[in-house]
């Protein structure tokens, strides 16, 4: 029965990179007009998140959010979740109806066509870089001025199969309280065992978010990053510890 996994995972990954190019090439030329100036980002979002609903269902991932409290739509926030998937940044999209900016990996961008808008729209980092990572700060205080949140997974990559949960990076943390602006913690209980990075893996089957209650940051200092950093991943790996996936 093995034998027939492999093929299965194969043509199963393949397909997914065939889902992320159809709505790109559909809605071409609308992607195109919606990144051409920064305030028009939020048409650039919706289109975004048909894009992600057009994936997770074309997957066979039949998702569901659990929302303990819900973003005001004239806030800016900072959102943080466990990453463990190329479905990640889908599922976030999915889950998150206010407008925000991605701060990612720069490697995302070498992907055909994805990568086309991925570093047009989203904050890119090389995390050997000093430079390069005082350049988020940067651009994501600019995003931020302009009313969008940002979004970052803390553990700064894709932690090894084994681990639940990897350490946090200050960097959204600081950012967060510079600005005043709330955490949104987020876990995601499914994606690894759904679509992680591993090839051979996956199917089709639950995929769970829950976006907790918001971490404040009125009157915080930076002296309280690093609390700040280990009270949010102690609720998400409370989280993934309690939940059976």
């Amino acid at each position: 029965m093995a034998i027939f996994k492999y093929p299965f995972w194969v043509l199963y990954r393949i397909w997914f990179y065939v889902l992320v190019a159809i709505p790109i090439i559909v809605m071409f030329p609308i992607l195109i007009i919606s990144i051409s100036r920064e305030q028009w980002y939020p048409l650039f979002f919706k289109l975004a998140r048909i894009w992600s609903k057009f994936i997770l269902i074309g997957m066979g991932f039949g998702y569901k959010i659990k929302r303990e409290e819900i973003p005001d739509p004239n806030k800016s926030y900072m959102f943080v979740a466990n990453h463990t998937s190329m479905a990640d940044i889908m599922l976030m999209l999915v889950a998150v109806k206010n407008p925000f900016v991605f701060v990612g990996k720069q490697e995302l961008a070498k992907i055909p066509l994805f990568g086309f808008f991925y570093k047009r729209t989203c904050i890119l980092v090389d995390r050997s870089s000093a430079k390069s990572r005082q350049a988020v700060f940067l651009r994501a205080q600019r995003r931020l001025k302009q009313g969008v949140s940002i979004c970052i997974f803390p553990e700064g990559g894709v932690p090894e199969e084994d681990v639940l949960l990897d350490n946090f990076k200050d960097g959204a943390f600081r950012l967060a309280i510079n600005h005043q602006i709330p955490i949104v913690p987020i876990t995601f209980y499914d994606n690894k065992k759904r679509f992680s990075y591993t090839f051979f893996s996956g199917s089709p089957g639950k995929m769970r978010a829950k976006i907790h209650r918001f971490i404040p940051t009125e009157g915080l200092t930076t002296k309280d990053t690093k609390p700040l950093n280990e009270k949010t991943r102690t609720l998400i790996w409370n989280e993934l510890s309690s939940v059976r996936v």
